[in-house]
């Protein structure tokens, strides 16, 4: 029902919304300090919910703040907790959160929806009502040892009440086109990007996402080193973003 890894990059190799990255940097601050707060009778926010389109650097949030925090990552995979037999899906939550109160760490619940959202049609109503209720119980029962972070696509669609049950529920969006230069330079760095006019690039960034941007700059770079150079071309690289905005219908 786990996967665990050790993140190796850090806060200041993504490129963030500055609101983000502000959230980001209390909860990191809060972690890193819960001694303190713990002296005066408080707990460092510990739940965190993060929503917004894919590809906008969620995941990667979870990983960075692992990483900042010198812990491990351990991903919760639905596919492996979710039963379509009465009881166990509750069960094996339990086992999830057992672990999180043993093992201090970073742990992910990726594409939350399927999880926590609400159900209110179908046969199957009562058990999920049953999931949801034994998640909401043990997150409220959950003491600040490790940080939980879950991760959806989909805010829309979740039950109303998990939202108040999160210390902070802080929303993406795909990068501004600044952003979005940046997150390409940051790819490119170890290319020469001489040829490149990033005023002109801008343009082509509206609407993709940190993922879509990163795949886009990482084509242009493989076809200049598989075609002998380290030079990136502009127009290979507006190619390359022209077959991502396609691809993503922006």
């Amino acid at each position: 029902m786990l996967s665990h890894n050790h993140p190796e990059y850090g806060l200041d190799q993504m490129t963030l919304d500055p609101e983000v990255r502000m959230h980001l940097d209390r909860v990191l601050s809060e972690q890193r300090q819960r001694g303190k707060l713990a002296d005066f009778g408080f707990s460092p926010a510990h739940r965190m919910l993060l929503t917004g389109p894919p590809g906008t650097g969620k995941s990667m949030s979870a990983s960075v703040m692992a990483h900042e925090l010198g812990l491990p990552l351990y991903t919760i995979r639905l596919d492996g907790l979710i039963s379509r037999f009465m009881g166990e899906t509750a069960a094996k939550l339990r086992m999830v959160f057992d672990a999180v109160e043993r093992t201090r760490a970073v742990y992910l619940f990726d594409e939350f929806d399927a999880l926590g959202a609400e159900r209110i049609a179908g046969n199957d109503v009562g058990e999920a009502r049953r999931i949801l209720n034994s998640f909401l119980l043990f997150l409220d029962e959950l003491e600040p040892r490790s940080l939980v972070i879950a991760a959806t696509n989909h805010a829309g669609i979740l039950d109303r009440a998990l939202f108040r049950r999160f210390d902070l529920v802080v929303g993406y969006d795909r990068p501004s086109r600044s952003e979005a230069v940046e997150i390409l330079r940051r790819r490119l760095s170890v290319m020469d990007t001489s040829r490149v006019s990033w005023a002109e690039v801008a343009s082509g960034t509206t609407g993709l996402s940190h993922a879509e941007l990163v795949a886009a700059a990482e084509s242009a770079a493989k076809q200049a080193i598989l075609g002998g150079s380290d030079v990136i071309d502009p127009a290979v690289l507006d190619r390359a973003l022209a077959e991502r905005r396609a691809t993503a219908g922006a």
